[in-house]
């Protein structure tokens, strides 16, 4: 969704306050591909900050379809959008200013609500996802998930060198 920025640039200087549904279906970032199953309304405020800068705030809520990083079972995840932004629209501006935020979603006087709603996705997106804080993983040898049963593939993962160590584990397990 475009919106158009002349009111807030103008003489008079007017504020947008809207409303506007999240249109992306499919959330792509280098990691992959994640469908985004549920999105509330994207709650925007556009207001002149002086010297052709923009305050930006917006809230939001998306809830995508993501695999556990563990056994890659889908896990739906809620991802909170909340932000305020001091954006110039003057590109001069932006290479020698410190304190305001990259506006790569403004072009003149259009405002592309989505790029902004993908930047904060990005920004905001979890590093860990985890369907459970027990989660078992897979087998790395047949690729059994484990929290669905045990598969009966030999331990591969441990240094022959340790076998001694752990033949006596074995020997002297307590009960």
């Amino acid at each position: 969704m475009i919106l158009d920025l002349s009111s807030v640039l103008s003489e008079q200087h007017n504020t947008i306050e809207q409303s506007v549904p999240v249109e992306m279906e499919i959330f792509r970032c280098e990691t992959g591909s994640f469908e985004l199953v549920e999105k509330s309304l994207f709650s925007l405020c556009i207001a002149y900050a002086g010297e052709k800068k923009l305050m930006i705030s917006g809230k939001g809520e998306v809830m995508a379809v993501i695999p556990c990083d563990r056994c890659l079972e889908e896990v739906r995840v809620r991802v909170p959008l909340s932000f305020n932004r001091k954006v110039s629209v003057d590109p001069e501006a932006v290479v020698a200013a410190d304190d305001l935020d990259e506006s790569n979603y403004i072009d003149g006087y259009n405002f592309d609500v989505e790029q902004l709603i993908y930047n904060e996705l990005l920004a905001g997106w979890p590093t860990k996802i985890l369907c459970s804080e027990d989660c078992k993983g897979i087998c790395s040898v047949c690729g059994q998930n484990l929290n669905e049963g045990v598969c009966d593939c030999e331990d591969t993962g441990l240094d022959p060198r340790m076998s001694v160590i752990r033949d006596v584990f074995k020997n002297f397990k307590e009960v």
